[in-house]
């Protein structure tokens, strides 16, 4: 009995993904009106597991490379740059203190350093 219901939660578990999948693959698509949107959103809802797979079929190709832009957009923005401090040698202070209390490591005292004098701190 135990067995069965593991079964059946990981097929529903599943399903969801598929149809999360879908609908999110379907707003990423320039390419496809509104009225197409519509139309496979609809079929969804009726018939969930043979539109999933008629959709993965007819529009294979276009998944993979929404799924590559979506991942190849970097999400920070390059273009900040950070001023530098009213007071440069009072915060290089305070990060040497807390450097030597312990409190963050040299990789983090750098970047405050980095950060107090105006630079953009690119280092890990």
């Amino acid at each position: 009995m135990f067995f069965w219901w593991i079964l059946w939660a990981f097929y529903f578990i599943a399903y969801l993904y598929v149809i999360i999948f879908v609908i999110r693959d379907l707003f990423r698509d320039d390419k496809a009106n509104g009225w197409i949107k519509a139309l496979w959103i609809i079929a969804l809802v009726f018939i969930p597991f043979l539109t999933g797979i008629i959709y993965v079929i007819v529009n294979g190709k276009g998944i993979a490379e929404r799924e590559y832009q979506a991942r190849a957009q970097v999400a920070e923005n390059d273009s900040y740059r950070p001023a530098a401090s009213s007071s440069p040698a009072e915060d290089i202070a305070r990060a040497k203190a807390l450097l030597d209390a312990g409190t963050i490591s040299q990789g983090e005292y750098e970047a405050l350093k980095s950060k107090a004098l105006g630079n953009q701190y690119f280092g890990a």
